[in-house]
């Protein structure tokens, strides 16, 4: 992953405070990225990933100037509100099943080349990042409900194994499954 990025073959092992920001969730979301940075895993890359996302996403709305937060795309390119909220309303209804490229972009009404593009555009992150998202969020949900075992909460969640999903769910948040069915409690 480091030769993606063109990194320095020794990453940093801190993070300083420029510009006068000292924000807590900036600080936290780059040590969680210096860390995989560090000690590479199999996943890493994808949480690294949406880390970065989380990271912009922090500095867009906590330390943005006035005006230089405005879209810059043309409303001609953009994704409708209505449309992007069938999406998600699809994704939301059937988020236990398997979704394919080809319904999400049949409920958008474009080729799926089109949703694809505009899919990121509006949030960031393409759709089966999106999906990934919110099934690890049910399972989160799941845990802190405790009334299911691991196995079956991986299983509902479209992880191959139990294993494979605790390597991804402790990649996403620090903890365990049951680390975090434990402190849910």
């Amino acid at each position: 992953m480091k030769d993606d990025f063109n990194l320095p073959v020794a990453p940093a092992h801190s993070i300083r405070f420029v510009a006068g920001i000292r924000d807590p969730v900036i600080r936290e979301i780059g040590c969680s990225i210096l860390s995989e940075l560090i000690n590479e895993t199999t996943t890493g890359r994808m949480y690294a990933e949406i880390a970065s996302l989380m990271l912009a996403g922090r500095l867009l709305q906590k330390h943005c100037d006035s005006g230089a937060c405005t879209p810059t795309e043309s409303s001609t390119h953009s994704f409708d509100r209505s449309r992007l909220r069938r999406v998600l309303d699809y994704i939301a209804l059937k988020i236990a099943d398997d979704i394919t490229l080809a319904e999400l972009a049949g409920v958008a009404g474009y080729s799926q080349f089109h949703f694809v593009r505009k899919f990121k555009l509006a949030l960031g992150i393409p759709p089966h990042r999106y999906i990934s998202r919110m099934r690890l969020e049910n399972a989160m949900a799941e845990l802190a409900a405790g009334k299911l075992p691991l196995s079956e909460i991986a299983l509902n969640a479209h992880f191959s194994s139990q294993a494979s999903f605790t390597r991804a769910f402790h990649r996403a948040t620090g903890l365990t499954p049951k680390e975090y069915q434990h402190r849910r409690r």
